[in-house]
This record gives C-alpha cells, structure tokens and sequence, in this order.
C-alpha cells in the first residue's frame, strides 16, 4: 500500500479545479483575518440564545417528505430541537419565547450536499455553506482538517454545517490522482486493501471512500473488511466489476453517473473490456495530465455506451439498484461544467466568496481537461450529458433513491451555493420540484444515515431554511433566503447579511499559496 504525497508546486492552475478551493497558507486555515474574529462573536452570541425557546410562526411548512404544503405553521425550537409543530391557531407558546413572524414566508428543512471536497479558509468555508442553506455536507475525500472544523462547530466555536466525513480516497495502482493534489491511498492486492480500511477507522473516517482503479481483489476485500470494521463503502464503482454486483455488496451510493451509463448499454462486455485497457502513466505528475488523458480514452466508450443504450436491461438494473438500496448521487453539476465547458459562466454573484486569484484560474485549469477535443468529440459530448439526464429521470422512475451531490471543490461550484444549481439541474432532468426537494433532504439524510435531520418534525434536529418565495413552483427559489436555522441558531437576514460580508472580506485577504506550499484536498475532477 502506498500514499501518494506532495508534490511541488506547478502554478495556482492546477489548484482551484482539481484541488478543491485552493491550497491556503496558515493564516487562512487558521481564521486570523478579520472575518475569524466575526465568526467567533457570532459563535459567542449563538450560544446564549440557544438557551432561549423560538418560535418561527405563521409560516408555510414544506417538510421535505413530498407532502403538500402546510400553510400559517408555528414551528417551535429548543435546545436545538424541533419540540412543537402545529397550525399557528393551535400553539400556546411558553413565556420568554422569542418569536418571529414569517407571515408570507417558507419553510424547509436545511439542505444537504452529499458529495463535497471542501478545502479552503476556515474563515470561508463551513460558514458559506451554513448561510447558503447547506446546514450538512458529506465530504468525500476527509482530511485531519474536515475533522478540527466539525469539532469546532459542535463546539459553537465555528458557524458551519453537521460534517460527514469520509476516508481519503482509496484507488487502486496508479490512481487517477497524483502526488499534486495530496494524499491517495493506493492498494494492489487484498492485504493492502484491509490495512487501509482498518487505517482509516483508526483515524475517524465515517466511511470508505472507494475508487475507479481498485482491483475486483482489492474491492471485494474493502468490502469485507469494512462490514468487520463496522464501516460502511461507498463512492466510485470501480471499473473492474458490474454495478450489480457492486450494489449487491451493500455499496451504499454510487456517485456520478459514468458507471450507470456504461452499464445500462447493449455493448456493455466489449466497453468493459476496452475500460480494461485503459492506461495512466504512473509516472506522470500532474492529476490534470492524468485526468485529461482518461477522458481522452473514456470518452468513446461512452458515447459508444451511449448509442448501445437498452431501457429493458436499464429497468432492470435500476430495479436491482432500488431493491438494494443502494442511492446514486448524480453530480450534475460537475458533469455540466466538464461536458459542456462552452456553458459555464464568465461571473456569478457568488464568486465573490472566494479568493480572487483562485477564480480567474479556473478558465486554464478548465482548458487544461477539456482541452483538444474535436467539434465531433464536442457534439458527442453533449449528447453524452443529454443521456445522463435521461438516466437521471428513469433512475428516480424506477425507484431509486437519488441524493442531491455537486462534487463542490471543483471549479466553478462555490461551496453551498452550487447545490441550488445541483436542484435545478434535477429538475431540467424531469423531476418535480417537490421530488427535488426530498433529493436534498429526506433522502439524502437518509443515505447519509443521519435520521435526526432531513425532515420539519418534531424531535428532529433544528436545521431549517426560511425562503421568501414557494419552491415548490420554482425550484430557484431556494436561492431566495430570507434566514436560516443552524443547530437551533436563528440567523436572520441582517446577521446573514453581516456573516456573508465578513466570509467576503476573509477571501479576499487570502494570499494566494506560497511556492511549494501543500494543497490540502481536492475535488473529484469530474470523474464519478
């Protein structure tokens, strides 16, 4: 088993796209900008309020489970808990409850990102996500880093969502990630495959982030490993094996939809053999190299995937998929900014939470992966991710458990905020807002294992959204936030204002990184 390690610096390029939201010097994983400082008041002053029963009255509740609507609600919170839920007529509130009247307003539960790569300052990040509406994350490649955040948000130390945190990702030899983009725990046979699963439950993971480039020996012995270690699996179907049978193992999500779209094709034996021979060049440095170099190779077999495409052997498949279980988390997100690089936007509003000198490197580091690709190749392409939504639609027909991911830490998705486009995206696939909404929270608590958050309940944890327009008629308006519950903390509009004023100020007072400073995570790069 080996761990890949840092390499040199090669230029800021190579950071913001596959390196998450960026490598960062010390005063900025440490919050000693200015915008820290705000952040810890705001810990100070949540804290004494949390003692505080509140009220969030006359609102419309849409809980999350697909129900319809439920207008002039009162939702009482104590002690980070949902305690009432009723008609506004029917709540006798306790004296000292504080209240808030959100007449003309709706209520959701907070939202949940299933597949991030968070990197970046501490002064930034958790906070970004919390103030977007994103009050729990999933991180798929966890690092020492992941852990000292949630600890410091269950602490009220830091503003920031609940932290599913993951192991570092473990690929088989050479993997698709290089030294550049930090530590990948790289496995050739069974043994090695059990002493990294046993590693990382020694050092907290919440699960097994497996990868494309394991071995059916490596795979099936993190598989076993994992269920003694009590651990679940997830992450990538390897190449090397069906997804059937890598659902059938208790593969909890299968993230992206590169898999899904080979194995719904009539010609999936002859890709699979070609998959085989695909190769990465052990010996080069670069993750962006390595990367473009795969989907240079893979993507003919995807079209071909594409043009063999079979619906009978696909409902079968998905049924087999819903009958286990096992959710898929498509990353729409990421598979848009990569297929369709000609799409992405020149500026959002929301660019501005992140450090400057890392935005204006994501247009190289884009060209850099997508880079030659022949107006053939490009037509393709998009009809590639035109199939992809289609799969997306008839995955949700048949039963299967979706989960809203982006694969935020890849460029162009600023943490919290791409999961709003991840929504309507979803929706552009063909599902119905409401089934949206579940996909963001109820089932995406569920395939998180998280039964306390998800749903507006009573008992449930206090994680909730306030919008000023009905998302169940326009998905985009979850981006009309009017104030947000965060563990039972009540943040309304003028402090968020406050909060996202100071998370600008600290971006923009992030240095860029020093020459061979380390990176400290990254995105998948696109690849499932």
């Amino acid at each position: 088993m080996s761990e890949a390690t840092e390499g040199p610096r090669r230029g800021t390029a190579r950071r913001g796209f596959l390196g998450g939201a960026a490598a960062i010097t010390g005063a900025a994983l440490t919050g000693t900008v200015t915008a820290g400082t705000a952040d810890a008041a705001a810990a100070r002053t949540a804290r004494s309020v949390d003692t505080e029963p509140l009220a969030l009255t006359h609102v419309t509740v849409i809980d999350g489970s697909g129900a319809p609507a439920a207008p002039d609600m009162t939702v009482v919170v104590e002690g980070g808990r949902i305690t009432q839920l009723a008609p506004s007529a029917r709540i006798r509130l306790h004296p000292g409850t504080r209240t808030v009247d959100l007449t003309g307003k709706y209520l959701i539960p907070g939202l949940i990102e299933a597949h991030t790569h968070s990197d970046g300052p501490e002064t930034v990040v958790p906070a970004l996500y919390a103030l977007a509406g994103v009050t729990t994350v999933r991180e798929m490649r966890g690092q020492p880093v992941h852990h000292e955040w949630r600890e410091k948000i269950r602490r009220g130390a830091l503003l920031g969502p609940r932290w599913v945190i993951g192991s570092p990702i473990v690929d088989g030899s050479p993997s698709l990630w290089a030294a550049d983009v930090g530590p990948t725990i790289e496995v050739s046979d069974a043994a090695e495959a059990r002493r990294a699963v046993r590693r990382v439950r020694r050092e907290g993971a919440d699960f097994v982030k497996v990868y494309s480039r394991l071995s059916r020996e490596a795979y099936f012995a993190i598989v076993d490993e994992a269920r003694r270690q009590g651990i679940p699996h997830l992450g990538h179907c390897p190449d090397t094996l069906p997804i059937a049978e890598a659902s059938a193992t208790g593969h909890r999500s299968i993230e992206h939809l590169h898999a899904l779209l080979l194995a719904t094709s009539r010609h999936e034996k002859e890709i699979r053999r070609r998959l085989a021979a695909v190769r990465i060049d052990p010996r080069d440095p670069s993750s962006l190299s390595r990367y473009h170099s795969w989907f240079q190779q893979v993507h003919p077999l995807e079209w071909r995937a594409v043009r063999g495409y079979d619906p009978d052997r696909a409902k079968a498949l998905f049924r087999r998929l819903a009958a286990d279980g096992t959710a898929v988390v498509p990353t729409l997100s990421v598979h848009r900014t990569l297929e369709l690089p000609e799409d992405v936007p020149s500026g959002s509003e929301e660019w501005k939470y992140l450090p400057a000198w890392q935005v204006a490197g994501w247009p190289d580091q884009l060209a850099a992966l997508t880079g030659g690709r022949t107006p053939e190749q490009e037509r393709q392409i998009r009809r590639i991710f035109a199939h992809r939504l289609r799969l997306v639609a008839e995955l949700h027909h048949a039963g299967v458990r979706l989960a809203a991911g982006t694969d935020t830490g890849t460029g162009y998705l600023v943490p919290g905020f791409a999961l709003h486009d991840e929504l309507a995206l979803l929706v552009a696939a063909g599902l119905t807002p409401a089934q949206v909404l579940r996909a963001a929270t109820q089932d995406a608590a569920r395939t998180l294992s998280l039964p306390s958050v998800g749903t507006v309940a009573r008992g449930q944890a206090a994680d909730l959204l306030v919008l000023d327009a009905d998302p169940l008629r326009d998905i985009r308006n979850t981006r009309s936030i009017h104030g947000v519950v965060v563990d039972g903390r009540w943040i309304p509009p003028e402090e968020r204002r406050r909060l996202l004023a100071a998370v600008e100020q600290a971006a923009a007072q992030t240095p860029p990184p020093e020459e061979g400073a380390a990176m400290t995570g990254c995105g998948c790069g696109g690849h499932l």
